[in-house]
C-alpha cells in the first residue's frame, strides 16, 4: 500500500517500508499508522524472507512529530508511548532479517525504529543522535537501551546527555552499524543485501534473532534454556530436511559442501 507518509510492498517475499515524509520523515500520525497497518501485515505473514527499512529524502528521520504532543493528558500520552513501544516490539521480533538503509541525519524516534533492526547500512553521510535531552524528555521507544546492548553503556549516556551527533565512522568503529558505504551506493549495498537474504536460511535467521532476544533480557542461561525445543524444531524443518542429506554426503566424501537455495519453510 502507499500512503501520503509511507509506502510498503511485498513481493516474492521482500517486503520494503520506505519512510515518505520529507524533508525530515517526522514520525507523524499517518506516517506512524502506515507502519503499525505494515508491522501487523509482517506479523501475521509465513512468507517473508527479508524486510528493507529506508527513507526517501536527504536524511532518514528526525524521529516524532512534537507538535502533536502538547496538550495531552499523563494518561493519553502514556498510553500512546505504550502503544509505540509495542510496535517497535513487534517490528523487532519479526522472524526474518531486517536491513535497514540510513541517510543524513537518523535521530529522535526515527533512529530507534533503525535500532530494531539487524543489519544498519549507513551511508557516509549519514549522522546519529538521541535529541531527546534537548527537549527534557528520554528516549521513548527504547532507544537509550538498544544503543548500550550494540556498543556498551558508557556511550550508550554519553550520546544521550550530550545529544552529540555520532557521524558514520564512529558508529561503524563502536559497532552501532554494520558497515558504512558512500552516499551513491546506499540503495545499491542495500539491495545486495537483501538479494543475499532473500534466499537464505530463513528459519535459522529467525532463531538466532529469537536468542538474542533471550540473552538481551535474561544473559546466556536464558538463551541457552530455549535451545533444545528450538534445535528439535528447526531439525524438522524443510530447509534443513533438504540440505542435511546432500551436507552429509559431502563429509563422507570428504568433499566441499554445495551451496543451498533455501525456501524459508
Amino acid at each position: 500500500f502507499r500512503m501520503a507518509a509511507l509506502n510498503y510492498t511485498h513481493e516474492d517475499g521482500v517486503a520494503t517500508i520506505t519512510l515518505n515524509n520529507p524533508p525530515q520523515n517526522r514520525m507523524s500520525g499517518e506516517l506512524m499508522q502506515g507502519m503499525v497497518t505494515a508491522v501487523q501485515d509482517l506479523a501475521g505473514r509465513t512468507d517473508t524472507r527479508v524486510v528493507l527499512l529506508k527513507a526517501n529524502g536527504p536524511d532518514f528521520s528526525y524521529g516524532g512529530d512534537i507538535t502533536t504532543w502538547m496538550g495531552q493528558s499523563k494518561e493519553e500520552f502514556g498510553g500512546a508511548l505504550s502503544q509505540g513501544v509495542m510496535l517497535t516490539n513487534l517490528f523487532q521480533e519479526l522472524p526474518c532479517p531486517v536491513v535497514g538503509a540510513v541517510q543524513g541525519y537518523c535521530g529522535g524516534g526515527g533512529f530507534e525504529m533503525t535500532l530494531r533492526g539487524d543489519i544498519i547500512i549507513a551511508a557516509d553521510n549519514a549522522t546519529f543522535g538521541h535529541s531527546e535531552a534537548t527537549i527534557a524528555v528520554f528516549t521513548f521507544l527504547g532507544g537509550v537501551q538498544r544503543v548500550a546492548e550494540r556498543v556498551g553503556r558508557t556511550r550508550a549516556i554519553q550520546w544521550a546527555i550530550t545529544a552529540e551527533r555520532v557521524d558514520a565512522q564512529t558508529a561503524l568503529e563502536t559497532g552501532l552499524v554494520n558497515e558504512v558505504v558512500p552516499v551513491a551506493d546506499l540503495e545499491t549495498r542495500a539491495q545486495e543485501w537483501v538479494n543475499k537474504l532473500k534466499d537464505s536460511a530463513t528459519l535459522a535467521h529467525a532463531a538466532h534473532k529469537k536468542l538474542l532476544r533471550a540473552w538481551s533480557n535474561g544473559g546466556i542461561a536464558a538463551a541457552d534454556a530455549l535451545m533444545g525445543e528450538m534445535a528439535g524444531e528447526i531439525l524438522h524443518s524443510e530447509d534443513a530436511q533438504d540440505c542435511l542429506p546432500a551436507a552429509a554426503e559431502a563429509v563422507k566424501a570428504g568433499a566441499p559442501r554445495q551451496e543451498f537455495k533455501f525456501k524459508g519453510r
